[in-house]
């Protein structure tokens, strides 16, 4: 009987597919990458045509070896890894260092991980697609070459440590440009005025807003002063405010579509206060598959990197089906609802992010999910849902009212169907507002009229969701580097979270200016954009990817040459912040770090003292004794600022007594509790996995943090789930 083994990325895919497939086949995890181009130097042969030399990752030493010996066992290779070009090259790596035949590759591809779509990947089989692998590699190459040629000349010329990047950069620039714009915006005054007004003898009253004199319209700032407000008042007074006219229609309200991955990172940064990072941490196992009980685990949502919006006929017939069992014929559209993607170089072969089965309703697997699963999950399943569903429908009346030459305008509308709105509320909705009946020529009462001063305002700071959708409209990126873009100028200390808000730091800005002034051919929107579109041409097959590089290459070098001759040394200067160094006099500047901002001696690194900064931009006291006590010890309790300025308790015996606690809300010290040993081990590394207790309940991490960073949410369900050691599925053995 043949034998089969699938290559997936990870452990947890592994598992999944593994019921699916049943004991005919071995599925094996790759653990992602097993080759790449080594750190150590550029390993691009720029004179050869930008011939790359790759090696085998260190970490999948024994990973390669593992697979190698289940290859030869097996007479077909499945491999089975991303729907991405990340993926395509991914699979053609593991057949360059597993060394495997092409008369044994099938490479295999799926939207979902559910029993449908592997089995019928297994089915249809094709072979490695050597134009996604060439358009992967030439971004790979693309970005080695100018991170690997522009960082040595920051480090420099600026300072040692420092990186850059084609598509980092650009964001950079964007967050550098928006905050010029601030700093050069000038507020320009305007008023407003408004009418309270009632229908004769009722008290309650509404508002009308001043539209018009003599047919010309008043723009936002046509009233520029209060002078020119004041004229307005003084032609007012004695006026009768008469209906002129009343109109009344339906307004149909479409809802959006179902989400690709940036409108779902933009989404969860809004609405759950979700990172890029983190909303692709989690959406990443909702697809590689939960134990949501039955048969085990299951992938609950589709791909979620990706930039298409089609939806697979079966499952948008599923849906509409689901609609009208569960809210009424009428809530589910006559026809269908398809969505035209708008982003550029979308890959059309993908599906929008949605549930593997619209049947599965968050709250029925609640239970099974740690509550940011299921946040995210409820999240992407409403909007799915939603995107299939009815118009929602507004009644809307709008009424002109003339007061001598003036015309005042008053709107109102009502929720009469809610259609999509039913399990997709939207935040921006309109608040119902509700005119009383009117009628042409009928005498209102005034109450008072209302002149407001206001002042234009500068262009917002991007946060997380806006700053992805700007990357997304200028073509920048791709959906599987939006969030380790923003992760990266995050760590290189390149810009800062305020208040959820991207600023620059003083770094940030010298670094951007050297790259606006030295490489403004390539560090810009339409370069970047540009080379995104030539990266989909060669996914097409269209050209040949060394002609890109070679196009690329020839500007920047000589951009480069120029640069190191002309690059003057620049200095980074801190801010000022008033406060003096108890140590040695100097005065403290303000400094930013990858925590956050701190105050730092003038003179370092003679004098390194450190000082947390308070939210009023002065020194914060760095302790304050407490009347609570150590419960190990009886000694005082010292309140302290800990990692990104959030507060604890210490024992003033410290380091004697390292006992700490949390606050709570109210003030009350909170014991933090001692990890508990499992005997579980790490996906990623293979430590020991040990259990905290959180203030989302408990949860797995690894022992070697913060080397490892894995993190799994448990519950009790899944404690109980996991199989003994004893009963686990054994390695197949070489016969």
């Amino acid at each position: 009987m043949p034998k089969y083994l699938v290559i997936v990325e990870s452990p947890a895919k592994e598992k999944t597919i593994s019921k699916i497939l049943g004991k005919d086949f071995t599925v094996k995890s790759s653990f992602g990458h097993i080759r790449d181009l080594p750190k150590s130097k550029l390993s691009i042969d720029i004179e050869h045509n930008f011939k790359p030399t790759y090696v085998n990752i260190a970490k999948a030493k024994k990973t390669i070896s593992d697979l190698k010996k289940y290859s030869k066992d097996s007479d077909t290779i499945y491999l089975a890894t991303d729907f991405d070009r990340e993926g395509e090259a991914i699979a053609w790596h593991l057949k360059e260092a597993l060394d495997l035949p092409d008369s044994k590759i099938s490479r295999i591809t799926f939207h979902e991980i559910t029993p449908e779509a592997i089995k019928e990947a297994v089915q249809n089989p094709r072979k490695i697609d050597y134009a996604l692998v060439d358009s992967q590699q030439a971004r790979r190459i693309l970005d080695r070459i100018v991170g690997y040629k522009l960082s040595p000349l920051l480090w420099k010329k600026i300072k040692i440590g420092l990186s850059a990047g084609r598509v980092q950069s650009v964001a950079v620039m964007i967050i550098c440009d928006r905050e010029e714009e601030i700093k050069r915006f000038v507020p320009v005054e305007y008023w407003s005025v408004e009418a309270e007004l009632s229908k004769k003898g009722i008290e309650n009253f509404f508002t009308a807003t001043l539209a018009s004199k003599n047919g010309v319209k008043f723009e936002k700032l046509s009233i520029k002063n209060k002078e020119e407000s004041d004229t307005i008042l003084k032609e007012l007074e004695g006026a009768k405010y008469i209906v002129k006219s009343v109109e009344s229609k339906q307004r149909r309200r479409s809802p959006y579509a179902p989400y690709t991955t940036s409108t779902m990172q933009q989404d969860a940064s809004r609405r759950l206060g979700f990172s890029a990072s983190k909303t692709m941490m989690v959406a990443q196992k909702l697809y590689e598959g939960i134990n949501v009980g039955g048969d085990g685990s299951a992938g609950l949502i589709t791909y979620m990197r990706t930039d298409s919006l089609n939806i697979a006929k079966s499952v948008q017939n599923e849906t509409l089906k689901f609609i009208e069992d569960n809210y009424g014929k009428n809530f589910a559209p006559e026809t269908p609802r398809f969505y035209k993607t708008k982003s550029k170089g979308a890959q059309e072969a993908h599906e929008a992010i949605r549930p593997t089965s619209p049947r599965r309703l968050p709250a029925s697997i609640k239970q099974f999910l740690s509550p940011d699963e299921f946040k995210l999950y409820d999240l992407i399943w409403k909007r799915f849902m939603a995107s299939q569903m009815s118009d929602a429908v507004y009644n809307t009346v709008s009424a002109d009212i003339s007061a001598n030459d003036y015309i005042f305008r008053a709107s109102g509308s009502t929720l009469i169907f809610d259609g999509f709105l039913k399990v997709y509320h939207i935040e921006d909705d309109e608040k119902e507002s509700k005119l009383p009946e009117l009628n042409d020529g009928e005498v209102l009462d005034l109450k008072q009229l209302l002149p407001q001063q206001h002042f234009t305002e500068p262009p917002p700071r991007y946060n997380e969701a806006s700053l992805i959708k700007a990357l997304e409209e200028h073509g920048i990126g791709r959906p599987s580097t939006y969030a380790p873009t923003i992760k990266t100028i995050l760590d290189r200390v390149y810009v800062r979270l305020e208040n959820k808000k991207f600023m620059p730091t003083n770094l940030g800005i010298v670094v951007n200016d050297v790259l606006k002034k030295h490489f403004g051919n390539i560090i810009n929107v339409e370069f970047t954009a540009e080379i995104e579109e030539k990266l989909d041409e060669i996914a097409e097959d269209k050209i040949a990817w060394q002609n890109v590089l070679k196009n690329f290459y020839e500007p920047f070098e000589k951009d480069l040459s120029e640069a190191e001759k002309n690059l003057e040394r620049q200095k980074i200067e801190p801010q000022k912040s008033g406060e003096i160094c108890p140590n040695c006099g100097k005065s403290m500047v303000i400094r930013d770090s990858r925590i956050g901002r701190f105050l730092g001696c003038s003179g370092y690194p003679e004098c390194k003292t450190t000082m947390q900064l308070g939210k009023d931009g002065k020194a914060a006291p760095e302790s304050e004794e407490t009347d609570m006590k150590c419960e190990k010890c009886e000694s005082p309790l010292i309140k302290k600022i800990g990692f990104r300025g959030k507060p604890y308790l210490a024992c003033k015996k410290y380091p004697e007594c390292k006992t700490t606690y949390n606050i709570d809300k109210n003030g009350n010290k909170v014991l933090k509790p001692e990890p508990e040993k499992t005997d579980i081990k790490c996906e990623k590394c293979g430590s020991m996995m040990l259990k905290r207790i959180g203030k989302r309940g408990p949860f797995l991490t690894c022992s070697a943090f913060p080397k490892c960073r894995n993190l799994q949410w448990i519950n009790q369900k899944k404690e109980t789930d996991k199989k003994p050691e004893s009963q686990k599925k054994k390695p197949l053995k070489k016969k």
